[in-house]
């Protein structure tokens, strides 16, 4: 263990109730949950001073909630501006998922000419319109990683200034540090620079809740994925790659985020990789309502019979998978590579449950393929189990093993030989990859607030399909796709979800840019990089999902995977399913 950095902040409000002057009122902007900023407004008005006090984070959505009355509103109408340093849909996706609270209103998004950084909302009610200009304080800025961004900031206006100033919040002041400190730390010149790097953030913030989906404002878990990537972005940069790189090794990178009664703090310091797995509770698989212990996906996976093949993590933890024998047409199927995308972790062993029953099955089966992965997933789950925690997607290499190929892994092959041994073992054509996504939304808040490189998962957009496959294989992959996609719609309820999610997403993003296949979007292209000629991939909005969306989700999963097995007999198999 070696400490690369360590300090503690005064909080925002505190300094703003002690900063105060009684009979001069002010407006503030900080990256405070609702119960601190209303209490900071009582202590203020104890001591004299009127002040309101808003959400720097999400301010639209924040006025609609705290302050307007949409008693007898018929429909709203959102100018926002769009920046030439942001992203054009930038302002549009903060609102996000306004549309989905607003009751019978109609709500529309119209781009404004300017780009100040405010909205303005017209209210119309029985006839009469009434106009109100939101601010929403930003900043544009020069990143460690030379990025110019647009992000969202503290700000304070008194009483008769017509714009007010920037208010470098807590929230800022702790990421910035921290980014500086690993930043001019001496990290040597080989990957991995580390072992585990870890930066362990105490905030005084309460994930909020909203009565739309999975949505939830989390202060935290916006802070873990800032850390997450830009961390990751400043070692893509020193290592001499573009930026977005999967293939670099950098460690495990994993910010512990906590609440706190007030403390706000940050340790950073590296520590050594963990082996072992956090105990769980075992679930009956079909109705399994969180993610399995990873001692019961073992035992599962033993349970299906065929003959055991393993690969070894970064970390020495066992990737176990199994080869089932047939003279049906082999499938390859796999979860885990991002393992905080939990549901196709169950929906694999499930479907290959069901297949060791069918006569001539003929499958390989790895369900979990980043067991270092899981192990920080479960590690953060037990602190804030409704959090995205993107730390646990890549490997302890700090990686992500779809990218690790023979030629570039160098003495880290590792986790990713278990694919080759699969392929060597049944030579199947057909890798059925199960993945999810976040099913609430991701941002970034102080690094431009649409996740770089990963713009289109900022957003829900129920349950897709992408497919990639060799030069040569477009009807094949067409096929699929259409007999794939006709299963899962008879599936009661899936259609009427993606719908909504849907619906709601184009509000807020724009179109998805994905083709409808029966009613499923749908992505395919050719794409060499696989070593399998054909790649179908789903992505199921689980991250964070529990109870009885857990089941929706892994049994969709489950169809995916049965599904697209049954059609590849009928495709290029030597049986008929």
């Amino acid at each position: 263990m070696s400490m690369i950095f360590e300090q503690s902040f005064a909080r925002s409000l505190d300094a703003l109730v002690a900063q105060a002057v009684p009979g001069q009122p002010f407006e503030a902007w900080t990256f405070d949950d609702t119960r601190s900023r209303r209490d900071a407004e009582r202590r203020l008005k104890e001591k004299g001073v009127e002040a309101r006090i808003r959400s720097a984070y999400k301010p639209l959505l924040f006025v609609f909630l705290e302050d307007i009355d949409l008693s007898g509103v018929e429909r709203i109408e959102i100018r926002y501006p769009v920046h030439a340093n942001a992203p054009a849909n930038r302002f549009r996706l903060e609102a996000y998922p306004l549309a989905a609270m607003v009751g019978d209103a109609t709500i529309d998004f119209v781009a404004r000419e300017d780009d100040g950084f405010f909205y303005e909302v017209v209210l119309t009610r029985a006839g009469q319109t009434e106009t109100l200009q939101v601010m929403a304080p930003n900043r544009v800025h020069v990143d460690a990683v030379g990025e110019t961004n647009v992000s969202p900031t503290g700000w304070i206006r008194h009483a008769g200034e017509p714009t007010g100033q920037r208010l470098e919040t807590d929230y800022e002041q702790l990421f910035g540090a921290a980014i500086d400190a690993v930043a001019a730390h001496d990290w040597g010149a080989e990957e991995p620079y580390f072992e585990e790097l870890n930066i362990r953030a105490a905030y005084p913030a309460a994930d909020e809740p909203l009565p739309v989906g999975d949505e939830v404002v989390s202060l935290r878990e916006a802070l873990h994925e800032d850390f997450y990537f830009s961390l990751l972005e400043f070692f893509q940069k020193k290592s001499g790659r573009p930026l977005g790189d999967r293939g670099l090794k950098p460690g495990q990178i994993v910010p512990e985020i906590v609440s706190s009664q007030g403390e706000i703090s940050i340790r950073i310091e590296t520590r050594a990789l963990t082996t072992g797995f956090l105990d769980g509770r075992d679930q009956a698989i079909d109705t399994a309502s969180e993610p399995l212990a990873a001692g019961q996906v073992a035992q599962l996976l033993t349970d299906i019979g065929g003959k055991e093949f393993q690969a070894r993590s970064r970390s020495g933890r066992q990737l176990s998978a199994r080869y089932v024998a047939g003279s049906d047409a082999a499938v390859m199927i796999s979860g885990g590579q991002h393992p905080n995308e939990t549901t196709g972790i169950v929906g694999a062993l499930r479907a290959a449950r069901t297949l060791s029953k069918r006569e001539g099955a003929h499958f390989t089966i790895s369900p979990l393929e980043n067991p270092d992965g899981y192990a920080i997933h479960q590690r953060l789950r037990a602190d804030n189990p409704r959090h995205m925690h993107h730390a646990a997607r890549y490997t302890a290499l700090g990686d992500d093993l779809e990218y690790r190929t023979a030629e570039n892994s160098g003495r880290h092959l590792n986790e990713k030989e278990i694919r080759f041994k699969a392929q060597d073992l049944s030579g199947a054509q057909l890798h059925v990859n199960l993945h999810g996504y976040p099913s609430h939304e991701w941002t970034r808040p102080l690094s431009g607030y649409v996740p770089r490189n990963f713009a289109m998962w900022t957003l829900p957009k129920g349950f897709f399909l992408i497919v990639r496959h060799h030069q040569g294989w477009t009807e094949q992959a067409e096929s699929l796709l259409d007999k794939v996609t006709r299963h899962l719609s008879a599936i009661p309820a899936l259609l009427d979800y993606n719908n909504r999610q849907i619906a709601l997403y184009e509000i807020h993003a724009g179109e998805t840019g994905f083709r409808i296949i029966n009613g499923f979007p749908c992505l395919s292209s050719v794409d060499d990089r696989h070593t399998v000629p054909m790649t179908l991939i789903t992505e199921y909005p689980d991250e964070t999902i529990y109870g009885d969306d857990f089941v929706t989700g892994h049994t969709a999963q489950m169809e995916t995977v049965l599904s697209a097995y049954a059609a590849w007999q009928e495709l290029v198999g030597d049986t008929v399913a």
